[in-house]
């Protein structure tokens, strides 16, 4: 079976993540320690104990999720096989390093600044998103259209392909609100705001992304060891530079993750493994495709009982 890892996205983060890994494992003590020297605070503080209002913080949260993923990655990298990686928008930064494209140093950097320019982009240009459930991918970018060209000014984009069925909607914060039924007059089935700083993958990031183009360019970035499924394109890209640009294009361009999974699987890949908190990536490619293996390492439980 041709293996593939995932690496969770935004949204997968909970109070204690990492916190009995460090716990089992005396190795990850060192790799803590080290992360935290790097960002100059003790993010793993937050990850273990809170508060979570901290830790839903885009600033926190980013940087934490790829922190939880990189330290499984780090304790399993030695002993499994894989043919390939993605990951869910911030996840594509732990794939990157899961392909030896980019040194952990400088990719745990750069997922902080992305995380305090995209909490800064809400802050200055007030953003929101809402999950549109059960209505057909070209509707919900009918009424994305439609709103965008009657908003004044103001944007709503198609921002998540998760699954078929699921999108999630990405724009300005009070006209979404104000619009968020016109989905449901579409035929959504389900309609709901989530608890984001910012209108994340449309253009209201644009300032952000102009900036974290600035550090990615200059971040040294290698051909990749095996292929990375990118969110902007959902197709593998080894090469260095396709890979840059493609980040950063991500934090305006839409993950196209439902894309991204049917690729993979079409293209031979049979077992993914979901590397980070939670399971929402495992959910989603049942969701997606058949006739596949999926698992996920999560907790120091994952680790002990996981067939390498």
């Amino acid at each position: 079976m041709k293996k593939a890892l995932l690496f969770s996205g935004q949204g997968s983060q909970y109070v204690g993540m990492m916190k009995d890994i460090s716990e089992k494992f005396p190795d990850a003590l060192n790799f803590i320690k080290e992360a935290d020297e790097i960002l100059g605070y003790k993010l793993s503080e937050i990850c273990f104990d809170g508060p979570s209002e901290k830790l839903k913080e885009t600033r926190y949260t980013q940087p934490a999720i790829f922190f939880h993923s990189a330290l499984i990655l780090y304790l399993i990298k030695d002993k499994i096989d894989y043919s390939t990686t993605a990951g869910h928008s911030v996840g594509e930064y732990a794939a990157l390093l899961a392909a030896d494209v980019i040194k952990f140093e400088d990719a745990l950097k750069l997922v902080s600044l992305r995380g305090e320019l995209m909490y800064k982009a809400g802050e200055n240009e007030p953003g929101t998103m809402f999950a549109v459930i059960n209505l057909d991918d070209d509707k919900v970018e009918e009424v994305c259209k439609n709103l965008t060209e009657t908003g004044d000014g103001n944007v709503i984009v198609a921002a998540n392909y998760n699954s078929p069925g699921q999108i999630v909607v990405s724009g300005s914060a009070e006209y979404l609100r104000t619009n968020a039924g016109k989905f449901k007059d579409a035929g959504a089935k389900f309609v709901k705001e989530l608890i984001v700083s910012g209108a994340f993958h449309s253009p209201l990031m644009e300032p952000a992304k102009k900036e974290l183009e600035v550090a990615i360019n200059k971040t040294n970035f290698q051909n990749s060891r095996v292929p990375i499924y990118c969110n902007v394109y959902a197709k593998p890209l080894t090469d260095a530079n396709e890979i840059k640009g493609a980040l950063i294009k991500q934090l305006t361009s839409p993950v196209l993750w439902t894309q991204t999974m049917k690729r993979m699987k079409n293209d031979g890949f049979d077992n993914f493994i979901e590397i980070g908190p939670g399971n929402v990536l495992q959910g989603l490619a049942k969701r997606t495709i058949e006739g596949i293996e999926i698992s996920g390492i999560d907790k120091a439980e994952d680790l002990v009982n996981f067939k390498f």
